[in-house]
């Protein structure tokens, strides 16, 4: 049964929790119905059947991740009366994607990111796209001048640090790029 219109059932709902937790530890890249059945507390036919399919509960484990991708953006912006500046806003987005307890999470995202890239018809479909155009989206709003091009800048150089803090650990360092990248 997968989701309907009227949303998911409470138990749907709390598998999807528990295996959102799992798959932030655990990844997707090898994801077995098996093993995240037994650690989320069900079995491999009750994920098939609240989730239609793995591609089902994939699909529905990165539109849990892009739920918390949207609420931080919206908290970012309810912050603050006026929009501030671009610069502003990359320095609260790179405070909030490097801190350590949101490393899980951010691993998650490339991951999620990458394989929508290379696999772009699967249960991934679209997600790096939708991504860009809501980090993208939020910058804009700190712009009252049409900059496309430093937005755009500022997206990638947040993903690439990103990128970079996860395969070294080195937040001083990347930290320092993107403050040098900023000042420019």
């Amino acid at each position: 049964m997968p989701i309907s219109k009227a949303g998911p059932s409470a138990r749907q709902q709390e598998l999807l929790e528990r295996a959102y937790a799992y798959s932030l530890t655990h990844g997707l890249a090898d994801l077995s119905l098996r093993p995240l059945a037994t650690a989320i507390g069900s079995s491999p036919r009750v994920l098939l059947f609240l989730f239609d399919s793995k591609d089902g509960l994939i699909r529905a484990l990165l539109a849990r991740a892009r739920a918390d991708e949207l609420e931080l953006l919206r908290r970012i912006q309810q912050r603050h009366d006026v929009p501030p500046e671009l610069t502003v806003i990359a320095r609260e987005l790179w405070t909030w994607m490097s801190a350590p307890e949101r490393r899980p999470l951010m691993t998650f995202w490339v991951e999620a990111y990458g394989r929508s890239l290379v696999a772009p018809e699967g249960p991934w479909a679209d997600f790096a796209r939708s991504t860009v155009d809501d980090w993208l989206e939020l910058l804009k709003a700190t712009q009252p001048e049409p900059d496309a091009a430093r937005r755009t800048g500022v997206l990638a150089m947040l993903r690439g640090a990103l990128i970079d803090l996860l395969a070294t650990g080195d937040l001083e360092r990347t930290t320092a790029a993107l403050e040098d990248y900023l000042a420019d």
